[in-house]
């Protein structure tokens, strides 16, 4: 009897490729998947997210929407990969679904790899060790990107920056992705306990089109780093964030406070013009902020919880009576 969920039948597998701007590739990217996911002798789709292009990229794409398995997503203006990846995890029917770039750097013919490795691990990560881009400005930034992401995370990958991942559809169905945190989901994942794997792939030298990637995103990518290590560390319990700090504020602020006053009434010291104590008033307002700003992160959490009825826990399986659930 045949699987179905909201978007229809379900697959063996989804390629989910997001694309902005990619008239030249869209045709040749095609032509490599196809033979490719044939000789797999799966259940397959493609899932095209054409992410707001302004060239004749959705005009391809139309024209291969009367193959069956393939899927194209137009979205009304462009929105970013993050959202476009987004798009097609909600919208994928695959046990397992791999994503890729769309400009023709990741190589197709490590799909079948990946897809082998998925029903081992949960997220099977690509590393792009032969990388083919200008070393200063996307090979340097983005080695240093993953050293920094490792070690705030934990979740050390030697390329984080690598589109061709292969998910298990349990991992993806159940991630949120906003800004430009579709590179983190490894780590995003991680809260959830999956396993992950790294594999190495090939890649291509871009021949056609432009990149949309450059130094700008570094920053971006650092911000969205922050939020999610506080997500990773504090999403349920904010107060062990800002409390500590706030405290330490407040200490610090009352000592200062506690010092100058006793100049003041033990030593006859005017302490009315010395910028020690505007310091100590300035710490001891900032602390109580902190601290509450803490509370605050704390109603929020549980409104946030209590509402949506969301658990602070994943289940991966239920035993009872020798059965899984």
């Amino acid at each position: 009897m045949e699987k179905e969920n909201a978007n229809g039948k379900e697959k063996n597998l989804s390629i989910v490729v997001p694309l902005y701007n990619e008239e030249e590739n869209v045709k040749p990217l095609y032509a490599a998947l196809k033979p490719v996911l044939d000789g797999m002798g799966v259940d397959y789709e493609i899932v095209f997210v054409d992410d707001g292009s302004s060239d004749g990229t959705l005009h391809t794409l139309a024209g291969l929407s009367a193959d069956p398995n393939v899927v194209v997503i137009e979205f009304r203006r462009n929105f970013g990969q993050t959202a476009a990846f987004a798009a097609g995890f909600d919208h994928a029917r695959g046990e397992v679904i791999i994503t890729m770039d769309g400009d023709l750097q990741n190589d197709p013919a490590d799909i079948p790899k990946l897809y082998e490795m998925a029903k081992k691990y949960d997220l099977v990560s690509g590393w792009r060790k032969n990388r083919k881009d200008p070393f200063i400005k996307r090979k340097l930034p983005s080695m240093a990107a993953n050293w920094l992401i490792g070690k705030v995370t934990g979740v050390r990958l030697h390329d984080y920056g690598c589109s061709l991942k292969a998910y298990r559809k349990d991992v993806v169905k159940n991630l949120r992705l906003y800004g430009e945190m579709h590179r983190f989901i490894p780590a995003v994942a991680n809260w959830y306990g999956v396993s992950v794997a790294e594999v190495e792939t090939t890649h291509h030298p871009r021949l056609r089109g432009k990149s949309k990637y450059g130094l700008s995103r570094t920053v971006k990518v650092f911000l969205d780093l922050i939020t999610v290590k506080f997500l990773q560390s504090f999403s349920t319990k904010p107060i062990q964030f800002f409390g500590p700090v706030g405290l330490l504020s407040t200490a610090a602020g009352l000592l200062i406070s506690l010092w100058l006053a006793a100049q003041k009434i033990l030593m006859g010291k005017s302490i009315g013009g010395r910028p020690l104590l505007l310091l100590g008033v300035l710490l001891i307002i900032v602390g109580i902020q902190l601290i509450g700003m803490g509370l605050l992160g704390e109603m929020l959490a549980r409104v946030y919880h209590e509402s949506q009825k969301k658990p602070i826990y994943v289940l991966k399986k239920i035993t009872s009576g020798g059965k899984n659930s």
